[in-house]
This record gives structure tokens, sequence and C-alpha cells, in this order.
């Protein structure tokens, strides 16, 4: 393995865990969003609150870490990607700080109204990011980014139909993780009302993404067609796993198994991301640029390399400590600044 592809694996990881942790997060405010009025949504708001309030913010190192990797070791593909798709980075920018910030201002906030808009904001900004960046890699995957560090159609490489179908598939995606990692923490957190409430919801995502995958299927056959020809050849036994591991989540839901469901659920997930970049490889932009042309000097990825070690072995050990503190309810308990303003109401349908 060249320093090139093991740097470029090395970006494709900070991807899938991205993925696997700040979708969870997006998902979380998608069913904020359809939860329903205050009494209504009391209870889904209460644990979705309770459960990624000490780790919402945590979950960006990986994007930091994403960007930084692109922009050190494949500078050229780092340049074509911003310029011709900067609208949807600039509105997953926007959206991710309205997400934050809406998200921890109105915990504090005392009226109904700033409570409302602040909620709003927050739910709003949790969709439009994850279809954001679905889209991004719809433009990346179905080679409609330049290579040489040069812009492409800023409007078409983002609004065509991969790149719709990455965003929805995305939405539709984290949607499902959240709802599964939401049952597990209704059972710790003992709602067995709201465990039921999300158990029924993770079930629905799971067939609305089967139904949206289905539906790709033909439209990546007209529009990308190296994408749907390494999916369905190199790429077909992950989409299988990922069905499989979907499935089984579902079948370990309702028999309450909710620490195998929840592993079953990011092998879902996991699986459908790496189907994705094992179909793109040996591209880094299919099908102008490969990773070995694409890569910086050998002297910057090793240093690159290296850096990265380093970092993993501070940060990851961290992140760990943080979430296992979190899933045993030791860290601070913040019930008390959770929707102060809410009356809290079983969920009804």
């Amino acid at each position: 393995m060249t320093w090139a592809e093991l740097v470029a694996v090395v970006l494709f990881l900070g991807v899938l865990l991205y993925a696997v942790l700040g979708g969870a997060d997006f998902g979380s405010g998608f069913w904020d969003l359809v939860a329903g009025g205050a009494k209504r949504g009391a209870g889904p708001r209460r644990v979705i609150d309770h459960a990624i309030g000490p780790v919402w913010e945590a979950n960006h190192v990986w994007l930091v870490f994403v960007l930084v990797v692109l922009w050190t070791g494949f500078p050229e593909a780092f340049a074509s990607i911003t310029l011709t798709l900067w609208i949807p980075l600039f509105l997953s920018a926007v959206g991710i700080v309205l997400r934050g910030s809406s998200f921890a201002f109105r915990r504090v906030v005392d009226t109904t109204g700033s409570q409302r808009v602040l909620g709003a904001t927050f739910a709003l900004s949790s969709v439009l990011v994850p279809f954001c960046m679905g889209a991004i890699a719809g433009g990346i995957a179905s080679g409609r980014v330049p290579s040489e560090g040069t812009a492409g159609d800023i409007w078409g490489a983002w609004l065509n139909p991969t790149s719709i179908l990455g965003g929805v598939l995305a939405v539709v995606v984290c949607a499902y993780l959240a709802a599964v990692y939401l049952v597990c923490d209704a059972a710790r957190l003992d709602e067995p009302a709201v465990d039921a409430y999300f158990r029924r919801r993770a079930e629905v995502a799971a067939v609305v993404a089967g139904v949206v995958s289905v539906v790709g299927i033909f439209v990546l056959r007209r529009d990308a067609e190296y994408l749907f020809g390494n999916l369905t050849g190199r790429g077909l036994p992950l989409i299988v796993v990922s069905v499989m591991a979907g499935v089984s989540t579902l079948v370990l839901l309702t028999r309450g198994r909710h620490a195998l469901a929840r592993a079953g659920a990011v092998l879902a997930v996991a699986a459908i991301v790496a189907g994705w970049g094992v179909s793109q490889w040996p591209y880094i932009l299919p099908e102008s640029l490969k990773v070995d042309a694409a890569a910086a000097p050998e002297a910057t990825l090793v240093t690159l390399t290296i850096v990265t070690v380093v970092a993993v072995l501070v940060v990851v050990p961290s992140l760990f400590l943080l979430f296992w503190l979190d899933q045993r309810s030791l860290l601070d308990d913040i019930d008390s600044t959770v929707g102060r303003s809410v009356t809290p109401a079983e969920p009804a349908e």
C-alpha cells in the first residue's frame, strides 16, 4: 500500500466515523422536528436532549479531521470540491452553527415562544445539514467535480438526480440510526413509552431507507454509470451486509437486545458508506482524478500520517471515556435544564 492509499483509507475512516456518530445527532434533530407540539412531543424531546446533550459537540471532531486530511493530503481534490460545491458546503456550515447554538440556547430560555423558534431552528438545521452532505457525496460520486483544482457547475454539481438521492438517503439513514440509538437511550433512562415510540419509528425509517435505496438503483443506473457498475459489482457484498444488519437490528430491538441492536445499526450504516468508498476506488474524483495522482508529496503524507497517529492516541481515549461515562449516566445530570418550560407528557400517536 502506498502512502497516498494509506492516507485515503484514513480519510475514509474519518468519513465513516462521522456518519455513524454525527449522523445520529442529525437524525435526533429530525425526530425532534416531527415529534409534535409541546405536550405531545415532550417525552421524545426529553430523551433526545438527554441523549445528545453531553456528546453532540464532540462528534464534530471527525468532520474537522476529514477536512484537514483532505486539505493536506489531497489539495487538488480539496480545491476542486470546495470551488465546485461551495454552496452546499456553506449551507452545511451555517446549519451546523445554527443547530448547535439553538440547541444550547433553547435549554436556558424562559419563554415558550423563544423555545419554539430555537427548537424549530435546531430541528430544521438537523435536516438541512445531512441533506447537503449527501448531495455533496452524490456530486462527487457521480463525477460532477472536475480535477486540476478547477470549479465545475456550482448548481448542477449538487442539484442533480444522484445528489438529490444522496441527500434524501442521508436524511433517512440518519433518522434510522438515531431512532435505534434513542430506543437504547430510552431504555437506559427507564422511559418505556418513549422506548416503544422510537422502536416504531426505527421500523418505519428502515422501510423508507429500503424504498429509497431501491429507487436509487434506477437513478444511479441512468445518472452515475461508474458508481452503479461498481456498486452492483465489487460493492454488492457490502450492500448485502447492510441489508442483513438492518433486518437483524429490527429483530434485536423487538427482543429488547438494545446493545446488539445499536451495533447492528452501526454496521448497517457503515456498510452503506463503505460500499460507496469501495465503488469509487481508486478514484478520489470519479473518473477524472485517482488517489495516487491527487496526493500531496510523500514527505507531506508521511508527516500527516504521524500527526494522525498522535492525534488518534490523544483523542480516541478521551472520546471513549466520554461515551462510557454518558452511557452509564455518570455525567452531570442535565435534565434540570432541558425543556424547562415544557410540560412532560407521554408520547401520543
